[in-house]
């Protein structure tokens, strides 16, 4: 279903382009780390220290890409039993309330994602319960350090920015880290694409439809008359 989606600004076929690029390369990374890992512990009783840390950082962001992926492809799973009982007009307007919802979770994720990750980088969390009413003086956290994942020497300047020149042994938090509110940012923007795209009446909901359903029938029915 991801060939059905077609960007048609510059700045969509760049978010798509990031989008899908970023996967492959994750997917890619969590591959050849694991197969290193394996060859180097049965083959040379050694491995990567930094290994599984990495690994499990990666399939992290794979996860949070994940999921404003299949909301760009119409992807995710859903009961759609009730909204089907209802003609178009009543079913667009269900649609509607429930890419609101979404949009409005996607907010709340994007402002405790960021309010997290902030003090890891020096900025300061967002103030408000629910909503952000401004900016809140937070504890600087840039000091805090991943586990195992050393850090390599073309990012020392960040030592510099973030750290008060003192020298990172480890990869900071806030790096690792950062995927939380870029996650939940584009989350919302697809969660936005996807309500436009409903109340303009080119796409009926927000969960997979039926068509693959479909597909797999046509296909058996030809190979039935094959």
């Amino acid at each position: 279903m991801s060939a059905q989606y077609q960007p048609h600004t510059a700045l969509g076929r760049a978010v798509n382009e990031i989008e899908e690029t970023a996967i492959a390369l994750i997917l890619g990374l969590m591959t050849l780390i694991t197969f290193t890992n394996v060859i180097l512990r049965y083959g040379f009783n050694t491995g990567l220290i930094w290994g599984l840390e990495m690994v499990s950082f990666l399939f992290a962001w794979l996860v949070l890409f994940g999921i404003s992926y299949a909301v760009k492809v119409t992807a995710h799973l859903g009961v759609d039993a009730i909204i089907n009982l209802f003609g178009s007009p009543v079913k667009r307007v269900l649609s509607t309330i429930a890419a609101v919802v979404c949009i409005v979770y996607a907010f709340l994720l994007l402002k405790g994602s960021w309010d997290y990750w902030a003090p890891f980088a020096g900025f300061d969390a967002t103030s408000g319960r629910w909503f952000p009413t401004g900016f809140a003086d937070s504890r600087d956290q840039g000091w805090y350090v991943v586990d195992d994942i050393p850090l390599p020497q073309f990012l020392s300047f960040l030592e510099g920015i973030f750290n008060e020149g003192e020298e990172y042994e480890k990869i900071p938090r806030f790096i690792p880290y950062a995927m939380l509110p870029f996650g939940a940012a584009l989350l919302l923007l697809r969660f936005v694409q996807a309500g436009i795209r409903i109340v303009r009446g080119t796409q009926d909901t927000l969960i997979v439809s039926h068509e693959a359903e479909d597909d797999v029938a046509n296909v058996a029915h030809m190979n039935k008359e094959g």
